[in-house]
C-alpha cells in the first residue's frame, strides 16, 4: 500500500526528465556565453600582439599647490590642471600627448597670488598684501581704493581774530614814559604794544571736506570693474546695489538670485502625455525622454520615465553584445562660468562576487555636442566622476553621453 502506483512513476519520471531537459538547455546557454567570451578574448590578444604597442607620454604629476585631472597618457588623450585657491597657474592648463610621445604647452605650476606685484596703489599710496585682496594706505589728500581720486579740502571760514574764544585784549599799563603790556598764560602778544591783541596759542588748521563720488557713473564711464548685476544706487560716500522685485541680494552684495521654487510640486496642467517636470533655477522645463530607435536586432523599451532596457539580448550574437543594456537619462542645471575643473556627478556599480571585479569597468564619453568641455575622473578603485573641464556660457542646452562598461 506504500509503493507509488505505476502512474504516479511515470508522471514522476516525467518530470526528471523535463527538469534534466531544462538543465541542459541552461548548461549549454552557459557553454555558448563562455565560447563567445574566450573568442572575442581570443581575437583582442591576437590584435594586440600583431600591432605595435601604442605610442605614450611619461606620467604628469600634479603641480605643487596645485591638482591634476586625467590619467592616461595615450595619443591625444588631455591631462588638465588647476591651482588652489590663492595661486595662480603659469604654463598651459591643458597637455595634450603627441604621437611623438611629447606633450603640447608647457609645464604647468602654481604660484602664490601677489596683489600688490603690480603696485595698484597710486599717488604714493602703501599697499598692505591680504588672502586674495589687497588694501591702499593713501596720503590725506588722496582716497579711493587705489588713491586715484584727490580728496578736496578747504581752510576754515572764519578767522582766529574774530572769535574771542581765541583772542583778547592784553592788560596794559602805562610806567613812567612807557606802556606795559601782558597777555593771560597760553596767549602771546601779536602785533606792537599801541594795537597789539593776545592770541591763543598759533595751531594749524586743515578740515578735509570730501565731495561725494558717484562711483556708478565714474566706474561706468572709465570701462572699471563691474559694480552690480543690476541696478547701482549711489550713497554719500559709497554705493549699493538694488535687485528687481522677485529677486533677492547674494551674499557678495552684487549679485541678484531669484529664490528658488519647485515648480514641479505644484499642480501642472499643461504637461503632455509621457512627459515629466524638470525643476531649474528659477523655472522648469517640460522633458520626454525617448528610447533609442530600433536598429536590426537592437531595440529597446522604456522601462521607467528615465530608463530604457534592451528588449532582447542574445548573447551569441557581437552586435547585441556590445549595445547598452541599459540606458539612463539625466538631467542638471548648471550655472553658466561655472569655475571649472567642476565634477558634476559619479558613476558607480557593484559587482557580485562570482562577476568581473570593479577593475574591468571601463567609462568613456562616446557623444553629444559639446564634448570637448567634459572629461571622465577616476576618483577611486570603483567610481568615477563626470568632470566639466571648460566653461560654458548660457542660456543652452547641450547633452553628452557617457558609458560604462565591462
Amino acid at each position: 500500500q506504500s509503493c507509488l502506483s505505476r502512474q504516479q512513476l511515470l508522471a514522476a519520471i516525467r518530470q526528471m526528465q523535463q527538469l534534466l531537459k531544462a538543465q541542459e538547455t541552461w548548461f549549454s546557454k552557459g557553454l555558448r556565453a563562455v565560447r563567445s567570451r574566450l573568442s572575442t578574448i581570443h581575437a583582442s590578444l591576437a590584435k594586440a600582439a600583431s600591432e605595435p604597442p601604442a605610442a605614450s607620454c611619461p606620467a604628469l604629476q600634479a603641480p605643487e599647490d596645485g591638482r591634476k585631472f586625467g590619467t592616461k597618457y595615450l595619443v591625444d588623450h588631455k591631462v588638465h590642471f588647476a591651482c588652489d585657491p590663492g595661486f595662480q597657474l603659469l604654463g598651459s592648463s591643458t597637455q595634450i600627448c603627441q604621437a611623438n610621445s611629447s606633450l603640447t604647452g608647457q609645464e604647468p605650476c602654481c604660484a602664490e597670488i601677489s596683489e600688490c606685484s603690480s603696485s595698484p596703489c597710486h599717488n604714493g599710496g602703501t599697499c598692505l598684501e591680504g588672502l586674495n585682496h589687497f588694501k591702499c594706505l593713501c596720503f590725506l589728500q588722496w582716497t579711493r581704493t587705489t588713491c586715484q581720486y584727490q580728496a578736496l579740502t578747504a581752510p576754515p571760514a572764519w578767522s582766529v581774530t574774530d572769535d574771542p574764544a581765541f583772542s583778547q585784549q592784553p592788560r596794559c599799563a602805562q610806567i613812567a614814559q612807557t606802556k606795559q603790556c601782558s597777555c593771560d598764560l597760553g596767549f602771546h602778544m601779536s602785533g606792537t604794544a599801541s594795537n597789539g591783541i593776545c592770541q591763543d596759542e598759533p595751531v594749524s588748521w586743515l578740515i578735509p571736506v570730501s565731495a561725494d563720488l558717484n562711483e556708478c557713473e565714474v566706474y561706468q564711464e572709465e570701462g572699471g570693474p563691474w559694480l552690480c548685476a543690476h541696478t547701482c544706487v549711489n550713497i554719500p560716500g559709497s554705493f549699493w546695489c538694488s535687485c528687481p522685485a522677485g529677486y533677492v541680494l547674494l551674499g557678495d552684495g552684487k549679485s541678484c538670485e531669484v529664490p528658488d521654487i519647485d515648480e514641479c510640486s505644484l499642480p501642472q496642467d499643461n504637461f503632455t502625455s509621457g512627459s515629466t517636470c524638470i525643476n531649474t533655477r528659477g523655472g522648469f522645463q517640460c522633458v520626454t525622454p525617448r528610447c533609442p530607435p530600433a536598429t536590426g536586432n537592437i531595440s529597446y523599451i522604456k522601462t521607467s520615465p528615465f530608463q530604457c532596457e534592451h528588449k532582447s539580448y542574445p548573447m551569441e550574437r557581437r552586435s547585441c553584445h556590445q549595445a547598452p543594456k541599459t540606458i539612463f537619462f539625466h538631467y542638471l542645471p548648471l550655472p553658466a562660468k561655472l569655475q571649472t575643473p567642476a565634477p558634476l556627478f559619479c558613476m558607480a556599480t557593484a559587482a557580485a562576487p562570482s562577476q568581473l571585479g570593479p577593475d574591468s569597468l571601463h567609462f568613456s564619453i562616446v557623444g553629444g555636442n559639446n564634448c570637448g568641455h567634459f572629461m571622465v575622473q577616476r576618483s577611486d578603485w570603483h567610481t568615477r566622476e563626470l568632470l566639466l573641464v571648460q566653461s560654458l556660457q548660457g542660456p543652452c542646452t547641450i547633452h553628452v553621453d557617457v558609458d560604462m562598461a565591462d
